[in-house]
């Protein structure tokens, strides 16, 4: 029997004040607008009584909302990141936070960070995190997901691997969301790759578009042929 495809309600579902006060002061760089759209997203795909799942954690800025949607849902949150940056974090680049660097190693980890964030948002018990590179993630991966969040990075590489590799798992009626999709070529390093995956997005017959949100792109799976 096809999965039931959860039914959007009028007016989109808000983030709790603790939920949203956590999310603007953790690190990252997601606005606020864009961020009540994705909890939005992922409430309506809680529905489907399936798990949520975002590629690239960052610090976990957009955990805290996927967490709080999966905690009213009363499913579970699942990030993957393996927590040593994206291209455009490492020292010289412009996105680049030396409170990132392990002070022994000299290499980027996010990861402390990251746990402190959900720990001090209270969201511990409500998220995974799969510490890892999302293709070897995504090849171990057999389970449908009811939301896939793609914030990863932002080469056509990567963000080839991590459409390529979690697309497939989102359930019928689920949800696919690509941020960072800049549809004008000034933004090649910013947001062209991401645009080129959800035209591809488009393009398989598998999802319908749904309102976008700035740079926030939201697809319903609704077919075959990823």
């Amino acid at each position: 029997m096809p999965t039931p495809t959860p039914t959007p309600t009028p007016n989109p579902p808000a983030p709790g004040p603790e939920i949203l006060a956590a999310f603007e002061a953790a690190k990252g760089f997601m606005p606020v607008g864009e961020g009540l759209a994705l909890y939005a997203a992922a409430v309506e795909a809680g529905r489907l009584g399936l798990p949520l799942l975002e590629v690239g954690t960052y610090c976990g800025r957009s955990t805290i909302l996927l967490a709080g949607a999966a905690r009213e849902a009363g499913v579970t949150a699942l990030t993957v990141d393996h927590h040593r940056g994206s291209e455009e974090q490492q020292p010289g680049w412009e996105y680049h936070d030396p409170e990132t660097v392990d002070p022994e190693l000299g290499v980027m980890d996010t990861l402390p960070t990251f746990r402190r964030t959900l720990h001090r948002a209270g969201l511990e018990d409500h998220v995974v995190a799969l510490v890892g590179c999302s293709p070897k993630v995504a090849a171990l991966w057999n389970s449908p997901l009811a939301l896939v969040f793609i914030d990863g990075g932002h080469t056509d590489e990567h963000a080839t691997a991590d459409y390529e590799g979690w697309a497939p798992h989102v359930a019928e009626g689920g949800l696919l969301v690509i941020h960072d999709v800049f549809p004008d070529p000034v933004d090649e390093f910013t947001g062209q790759a991401p645009y080129r995956v959800y035209l591809r997005a488009l393009a398989s017959g598998a999802f319908t578009e749904l309102p976008a949100t700035d740079s926030l792109r939201v697809l319903r799976r609704t077919g075959d042929g990823i």
